[in-house]
């Protein structure tokens, strides 16, 4: 499968040990199959280039896991996020979507303890859904073979930017839509 990552490094034999264990899917190297998305995430720093480096990955011979957005997938990263041990620490590459509260401002209502978990799913569902590779192992980074890196100008990094607020913005009114429809804020809702 041909992936991307985005940064400001160009980044040919990636670490699967650097990152924060409690990120979604533990700690790993993350990447999009996801052209489109690579580059809407890119963002501009001072005397630094914008780099999408473009691998392709051999999966043959590796445990990978998959994941869909549902009950399964949601427990997963909230356990991580809490920094429970990672349930597929083992495993060579963690596929799944990306939650969207990483991506879009939720004010923080997902994780806040609020809602009940079908109700945190039911957010975490809404808007797009774009998946992420993680690699976890030295193997699948020994599968992992760096092509290129395509350098992004200050002008489609701002543009990709403003596609993303763009999409940060419907995604909102559809979070703050469906809140409505969950009891303990139509209570508050009253209240007001």
């Amino acid at each position: 499968m041909q992936l991307y990552h985005t940064g400001h490094e160009i980044i040919q034999m990636p670490d699967v040990h650097y990152g924060r264990r409690n990120a979604d899917f533990g700690q790993g190297f993350y990447l999009s199959d996801d052209l489109g998305f690579a580059q809407r995430w890119a963002n501009e720093t001072k005397d630094a280039e914008t780099y999408i480096n473009v691998y392709d990955l051999d999966l043959t011979g590796l445990d990978v896991v998959l994941f869909g957005r549902d009950e399964t997938w949601f427990d997963y990263i909230f356990q991580n996020r809490m920094g429970a041990a990672d349930r597929h620490g083992d495993a060579d590459v963690v596929i799944g979507p990306i939650a969207n509260d990483t991506l879009y401002d939720t004010y923080g209502l997902i994780t806040s303890g609020l809602l009940k978990p079908a109700e945190a799913l039911q957010l975490l569902r809404l808007g797009n859904e774009y998946f992420q590779i993680a690699l976890k192992s030295d193997k699948a980074a020994a599968r992992l073979h760096w092509q290129e890196a395509r350098t992004l100008d200050a002008a489609q990094v701002e543009r990709y930017r403003r596609e993303v607020r763009e999409e940060e913005k419907a995604f909102q009114e559809a979070f703050g839509a469906t809140l409505q429809t969950f009891p303990a804020f139509a209570e508050i809702d009253e209240i007001l």
